[in-house]
C-alpha cells in the first residue's frame, strides 16, 4: 500500500518548492515527481511533505516497517534519515546508486515519544542523479476501504471546482475515491459537468450551514462500508493528502477520526497548527496543543533549537477541523451523525463525543492542505454568534460546565465591546447566550432561523458593516488620520462618561484595543481582512441598553445554566441520529 509519495514540486506554482525538497548545496532541479540532482549537490527531504511521519505510524497503527523506493539515474548517493523527538539526525541506511530501481526499507521501532524519517540525495563533482517515482509504502491490511469525499460549498464555485480537477488530475488520488459529494448550498451553482464522471455526486441543498452540508454527505453513504473524508471548499488542495490519509486510516490498530494539517493560503509556508484542542471550560476552540507547532513558517528555523521548524514531538489532538478530517465508517455507526451546530464548533462537538465512545482524534503530519488564513478574518461577524453559542452548548455536553467561570468568560467579552463601541457585537454575545438557554430546540431546523434573527440584528448597528476605506459613510476622507494614543485612554472617560479626547480617528485593527478606541467619539477602525474599515460611533442610548440586557442574560445564565445543561445532554442522543436528519432533510424537501 503506497502510504505517501516523495513529490518535490506544489500542485500550484505559488507553493514553495521548498515545502517539498531542499537544496542544501549546490543546485538541483524540482519537478512534481522528478528531482534532478546536479554535480557537487545535495538535497534534503526534510520538509513538511518530504518527511514521514514515523512516530505517528510507530503509535497509531500496526505497520512496523516501512520500505521507500524509487528510479534512480545517473549516479549519486541516496539517505535515508530519521530524527528522534528532540530533532536529532541519524542515518538509517545509504546507497550509492546508478541506473536502477532503489529500495530502502526501516523498522518503526524507536519512535513512540516523537521523529520522523526523510530521504537525502547528494552528488559528487562529475556526477548527475535523477529521481523519479518515490514511493512510501506498507503492507496492506485487511481493514483498506475506499474513501468518500464530501465537500459543502456555498458561493464558491471557482473554488470548488478547482479542488474537484486536483483530485481528477491525480490518478492515485481519484483512484482511492469511492465517490465525491459536492453539497451545494449557495444561489452561484458549481458547474462541474465531465469532471470525475462515475464518481462525482452534485447535490444542491438551501443553506443547512456546515454540519447540514457535511451530514448531507454522510447521510448518502449511511449504508455503504466507506470512510468519510469531510473538505473544505475554499482550499488549495494536495492530492496527496487523500492518499496519506487513507492509508494511514486503513492500517490504525482501532479506528480513529483522521485529521489533515492546514497551511495558510496566503502565506502558503506558515503552518497553522500541528494539532488543536477546545477548552471546554472557558469556551475557547483552536488551542494549540502542548508541544505543537503554530502559527510558525516552516522555512524559517526555531530561534532556541537552530533547527527548521519540523513537529519532531508527537502530540495527541482534542478535535481537527474539517477542512480535512476523515472519519471511518466505524465511528459514524457508534457515534451516530454530526449536531445540527450550522456553522462552527460542529467538527469539535463531533470528536469529543466520539471520544467517549473510544474513539481518539488524531492530526497527521504532511498530510496537508491550504485554507483561508483565520487572522484575517474580523471577529465582529455573523459567525460569532455561531462559536459563542456553539461552543457554550459543547461545553455543556462534554466538559465540566462550571457556569460561575463561563458566565465570567463571557462578560469579559462583552465589557470590551460596549466600551469598544462594538455594540453590533454585544447584542450578537447576549442573542447567542439568549439562543443557548432557549435550549436544544434551537437546533431543531438546523439554524436556518437563527441565521436570520441573528442578520437582522447585526443589521441595527452601523459598525457590523465594513465600507471602503475612502468612502467611509458621513465622513470625509481626509479628515481621517490615525490616531495616536493617549496617557489616559485606559480611563474610559470616552466611554462611561461620553467625554472623548478626540471628535474623530482612524485605528490600526493590531491596536483596536477598547481602550484606544473608546478615546473617539468616532473610530474608523480597520477590518482584519484589510479590505475595508468599520466605522464605530459613540452611543450612550446603546451602552446603558445592551449593558442592562447582558446584566439580565448573564444572571439568567448563573441562575439556570446547570438546568439547561442537563437538557442538551437528554437530548444529545436524538439530535444526533439518523432520524432527526431525516426529519430536517425532509422538511427541506431533500428526501422523500
Amino acid at each position: 500500500m503506497i502510504a505517501q509519495r516523495g513529490l518535490f514540486a506544489g500542485p500550484d506554482p505559488v507553493i514553495s518548492k521548498d515545502l517539498y525538497a531542499q537544496a542544501v548545496s549546490g543546485s538541483a532541479c524540482r519537478e512534481r515527481s522528478t528531482l534532478t540532482v546536479e554535480p557537487a549537490s545535495k538535497v534534503s527531504g526534510n520538509t513538511y511533505f518530504g518527511r514521514f511521519p514515523a512516530s505517528y505510524w510507530q503509535r497509531w497503527t500496526t505497520v512496523d516497517t516501512v520500505e521507500v523506493s524509487l528510479e534512480a539515474s545517473g549516479s549519486g548517493t541516496i539517505s535515508l534519515l530519521a530524527s528522534d523527538f528532540e530533532g536529532e539526525p541519524r542515518v538509517v541506511t545509504a546507497r550509492v546508486v546508478g541506473d536502477e530501481t532503489v529500495s530502502l526499507s526501516a523498522p518503526l521501532d524507536r519512535f513512540v515519544d516523537g521523529g520522523a524519517m526523510w530521504l537525502e540525495w547528494e552528488t559528487e563533482p562529475g556526477q548527475r542523479l535523477i529521481v523519479e517515482d518515490v514511493r512510501w509504502t506498507v503492507p496492506a491490511t485487511e481493514r483498506s476501504r475506499l474513501t468518500a469525499v464530501t465537500i459543502c460549498t456555498m458561493n464558491r464555485p471557482a473554488d470548488c471546482l478547482a479542488t474537484l480537477t486536483a483530485i481528477e488530475s491525480d490518478s492515485l488520488a481519484s483512484d482511492a475515491l469511492h465517490s465525491i459529494y459536492v453539497v451545494d448550498q449557495g444561489t452561484d451553482k458549481v458547474r462541474a459537468d465531465g469532471v470525475l464522471p462515475g464518481k462525482l455526486r452534485y447535490l444542491t441543498q438551501p443553506n443547512l450551514g456546515g454540519a447540514g452540508g457535511f451530514t448531507r454527505g454522510l447521510y448518502e453513504v449511511a449504508d455503504e462500508n466507506v470512510n468519510m473524508l469531510f473538505m473544505d471548499d475554499d482550499i488549495v488542495l494536495e492530492p496527496d493528502l487523500i492518499v496519506r490519509m487513507t492509508a494511514f486510516s486503513a492500517c490504525t490498530a482501532e479506528p480513529l477520526i483522521l485529521g489533515g494539517q492546514m497551511l495558510n493560503l496566503l502565506h502558503p509556508t506558515r503552518l497553522h497548527a500541528a494539532a488543536e484542542y477546545t477548552d471546554l471550560d472557558g469556551i475557547r476552540p483552536g488551542m494549540p496543543i502542548r508541544h505543537s507547532l503554530h502559527a510558525v513558517d516552516l522555512l524559517a528555523t526555531d530561534p532556541a533549537t537552530g533547527r527548521p521548524y519540523r513537529q519532531e514531538f508527537r502530540v495527541d489532538a482534542g478535535y481537527n477541523g474539517w477542512w480535512a478530517c476523515l472519519i471511518p465508517y466505524e465511528v459514524v455507526k457508534e457515534v451516530g451523525y454530526p449536531l445540527a451546530l450550522f456553522f462552527q464548533g460542529d467538527d469539535a462537538e463531533y470528536s469529543y463525543r466520539a471520544r467517549e465512545h473510544g474513539f481518539p482524534t488524531v492530526t497527521l503530519p504532511g498530510a496537508g492542505l491550504w485554507h483561508t488564513d483565520f487572522p484575517w478574518k474580523d471577529t465582529d461577524e455573523l459567525n460569532r454568534y455561531f462559536i459563542l453559542r456553539n461552543y457554550t452548548i459543547i461545553s455543556a455536553l462534554h466538559g465540566d460546565f462550571p457556569v460561575l467561570k463561563i458566565a465570567g468568560t463571557l462578560l469579559a467579552e462583552l465589557v470590551p465591546y460596549l466600551l469598544g463601541m462594538q455594540y453590533g457585537a454585544a447584542a450578537t454575545l447576549i442573542q447567542a447566550v439568549s439562543d443557548f438557554l432557549d435550549g436544544p430546540s434551537i437546533l431543531d431546523d438546523g439554524g436556518v432561523s437563527a441565521l436570520a434573527r441573528v442578520r437582522e440584528l447585526r443589521a441595527r448597528y452601523p459598525e457590523t458593516v465594513a465600507h471602503p476605506p475612502t468612502a467611509a459613510p458621513g465622513l470625509a476622507s481626509n479628515d481621517i488620520v490615525i490616531s495616536e494614543p493617549g496617557f489616559l485612554d485606559r480611563l474610559a472617560l470616552g466611554p462611561l462618561l461620553g467625554v472623548h479626547r478626540l471628535a474623530l480617528g482612524s485605528v490600526p485593527v493590531s491596536e483596536a484595543t477598547w481602550w484606544r478606541v473608546g478615546a473617539l467619539r468616532t473610530a474608523v477602525v480597520t477590518d482584519a481582512s484589510q479590505r475595508g474599515v468599520r466605522v464605530r460611533t459613540y452611543d450612550r442610548s446603546h451602552l446603558i441598553r445592551l449593558a442592562y440586557q447582558g446584566a439580565q442574560v448573564l444572571t439568567r445564565f448563573i441562575r439556570d445554566g446547570s438546568a439547561v445543561r442537563e437538557r442538551y445532554r437528554a437530548a444529545l442522543p436524538q439530535l444526533t441520529s439518523r432520524a432527526s436528519w431525516s426529519g430536517l432533510f425532509s422538511n427541506e424537501g431533500l428526501i422523500p
